[in-house]
């Protein structure tokens, strides 16, 4: 039996096609801006730690 291919469901592919896609791109966007702000959070981090390091290294020894 031959399945006969009709332009409606073609176009209805596509259609669906095209929504998943722009909802991935949407989601993509989401998970690229959460990295951005993870990566600026952790360079604030490194910065907390390396002043603090020098700070702790700045001063004198104290022996108790």
């Amino acid at each position: 039996m031959t399945k006969i291919i009709l332009m409606s469901e073609i176009v209805e592919q596509k259609l669906r096609k095209e929504k998943e896609l722009e909802f991935y791109r949407k989601e993509l966007d989401k998970i690229q801006q959460k990295i951005w702000f993870l990566q600026k959070d952790l360079e604030v981090t490194n910065l907390c730690i390396t002043i603090i390091e020098q700070e702790r290294d700045a001063l004198p020894f104290i022996e108790e």
